[in-house]
């Protein structure tokens, strides 16, 4: 399964001694993916849309806001 580079949302919001959550389209759906920021303080609210960066299976990604 490729998520790396793919663009979703986020539904729970990211940040330092969080774990977010992001959905993404994979496999002919869309799921939930336990998220964390690229940038360790950086935060990320609920509704931006981000990038993946990083992919640890099964269900955890690094992501990155999307450049507008």
């Amino acid at each position: 399964m490729r998520v790396v580079g793919k663009q979703g949302r986020v539904t729970g919001r990211i940040g330092p001694g969080l774990v977010g959550e992001v959905m993404l389209q994979v496999r002919g759906g869309v799921e939930a993916f336990y998220a964390h920021p690229t940038v360790p303080d950086e935060e990320i609210s609920v509704g931006s849309i981000i990038v993946v960066v990083e992919y640890f299976p099964p269900r955890t990604v690094y992501v990155a806001r999307a450049l507008a």
